[in-house]
């Protein structure tokens, strides 16, 4: 199978520069991050792409059994760093994607070098012990929301999920990125999100890491930033003066100069 066409793979920038990767979260695609690639295009190769069941992607690559688990979305990525035979690339994933990319670098050390996880949560059920900013009860109630009616559930999450009521303009665009996902493989995805604990996983991080939160975000609280920049060894915490799980679409420029100095730091 073309790897680089099933997800729907685009290598823009500067060609001689180290790698990026940038993953999208839940019901979105490479789309998102077009206020950030400008920031990185001239000093960066940067590669973007569709988790299988996203955006341009070969929908008929799904496989069900394969992506019900994180590990399947990992896949994809070190599928894509294989096909572009990535070396020590930074990785830079937001929401549940950047717990993709920690399995991804555990799968293939070789290919990434550094992460950026924005809006992180390797777990969004509260534990003992341990907040993730959601009960069970919750989660079951989101999840048979979004079973009965998808894009009803998309327009009425997806405003709350951006945080900026005063920018409409933001939750239409995440609910129009929503509502054009195949409602049958956003409900898998939506599982595999909202059920996963990837806690353990984060202790396996050995490459420097970068925790973007936001100063307020219903989805990932930033008890779960401290969380995640304290279970891996040497990682910065940034919080962004900025509202929602979105910071890339709602403050572009404060997300991009802290992507752009964490990635000159690597650089000296």
């Amino acid at each position: 199978m073309d790897i680089l066409r099933r997800n729907n793979v685009t290598v823009t920038g500067n060609p001689e520069g180290p790698t990026v990767v940038l993953a999208h979260g839940f019901g979105c695609d490479q789309n998102m991050w077009r206020l950030t690639v400008p920031a990185l295009a001239d000093t960066h190769r940067v590669v973007l792409f569709d988790y299988v069941g996203c955006g341009r992607s070969d929908l008929s690559a799904f496989q069900e059994d394969r992506y019900a688990r994180l590990g399947g979305y990992a896949q994809d990525v070190v599928d894509v760093a294989e096909a572009l035979d990535l070396r020590g690339a930074a990785f830079v994933g937001h929401s549940v994607s950047a717990m993709t990319g920690v399995l991804a670098a555990q799968q293939a050390p070789e290919r990434f070098g550094a992460l950026v996880m924005i809006a992180p949560s390797p777990r969004y059920i509260d534990d003992e012990g341990y907040r993730g900013g959601f009960t069970a009860a919750d989660i079951d109630e989101l999840l048979a929301s979004l079973d009965s009616n998808y894009l009803g559930w998309s327009a009425a999450m997806a405003p709350v999920i951006m945080g900026n009521p005063e920018r409409p303009e933001l939750g239409e665009e995440l609910t129009n990125s929503f509502c054009a996902t195949d409602p049958d493989m956003a409900r898998v995805f939506a599982r595999t999100t909202f059920l996963s604990d990837s806690r353990d996983d984060l202790k396996t991080v050995e490459v420097p890491t970068l925790v973007l939160e936001c100063a307020q975000d219903v989805i990932a609280p930033r008890e779960v930033g401290a969380y995640v920049h304290a279970q891996i060894p040497g990682s910065t915490l940034v919080t962004l003066d900025a509202t929602g799980h979105c910071p890339h679409l709602s403050a572009p420029e404060a997300t991009n100069q802290a992507i752009t100095g964490f990635l000159a730091g690597r650089r000296r």
